[in-house]
């Protein structure tokens, strides 16, 4: 998935970032309100863990203007404050889910793949097409029963081909998904992920190219 982490503490939003890239999300960071929003504004988030104290603008803005615009990421907020007067308040703003300071980072990790899931159409909790079963809270892909040890790029890259079940995906929507804001978009990334993958998986081959259009699992 791709996540946006938006926390002023620097250390906090650089080890939030390096736990969930460590279970294949793609992350990106903001410092700061301001940051947030032009970061949402341009790149498409399945969900955006956002303190609720933040600089240049507050988190609870933030929140509202995310809402506003009809963003589909969901909203995971975070903040020092526990009382249940401001867990109220933050899912009142249209926070998806509300987790106060200090927290556990598999907990964390556990509602941002649960806020995933209701960010895109239901899906089954392990994924299985042409022979493949790919476990996304497991991290574990199997091929006719043989385990396929996989890059977290790699398995990032399977798993948007697993949840779009047999339709294709564009080059584009891959890397938007599977890789953070610093991609260079130029690089054939996509691509030599790809050919990673389709060694692994191993034959028959069922990742299938598409000309001019992208990929998609047979």
């Amino acid at each position: 998935m791709r996540v946006l982490v938006v926390e002023d503490e620097a250390m906090l939003a650089e080890t939030i970032a390096e736990w969930l890239r460590a279970d294949a999300h793609a992350v990106d960071i903001a410092l700061d309100g301001a940051a947030a929003l032009e970061r949402t504004g341009v790149n498409d988030y399945d969900v955006v863990i956002l303190d609720r104290d933040l600089p240049m603008v507050h988190g609870d803005e933030v929140c509202r203007q995310l809402v506003a615009s009809g963003s589909t990421a969901r909203v995971l907020m975070l903040t020092a404050a526990a009382e249940i007067n401001d867990r109220v308040a933050g899912l009142s703003l249209g926070a998806d889910d509300y987790l106060p300071k200090p927290f556990a980072l598999p907990e964390l990790a556990a509602r941002v793949l649960a806020l995933g899931r209701r960010a895109r159409p239901a899906v089954p909790p392990v994924l299985r097409r042409a022979g493949i079963s790919l476990d996304p809270a497991r991290r574990e892909v199997f091929r006719d029963g043989r385990y396929v040890l996989l890059s977290r790029k790699e398995f990032a890259v399977l798993t948007e081909l697993m949840r779009a079940d047999g339709v294709v995906v564009s080059a584009e929507e891959l890397l938007e998904k599977a890789w953070d804001e610093h991609a260079d978009p130029f690089t054939g990334s996509v691509r030599f992920t790809i050919l990673k993958l389709r060694r692994k998986l191993a034959d028959p081959p069922v990742i299938l190219t598409v000309p001019g259009s992208g990929y998609r699992i047979a």
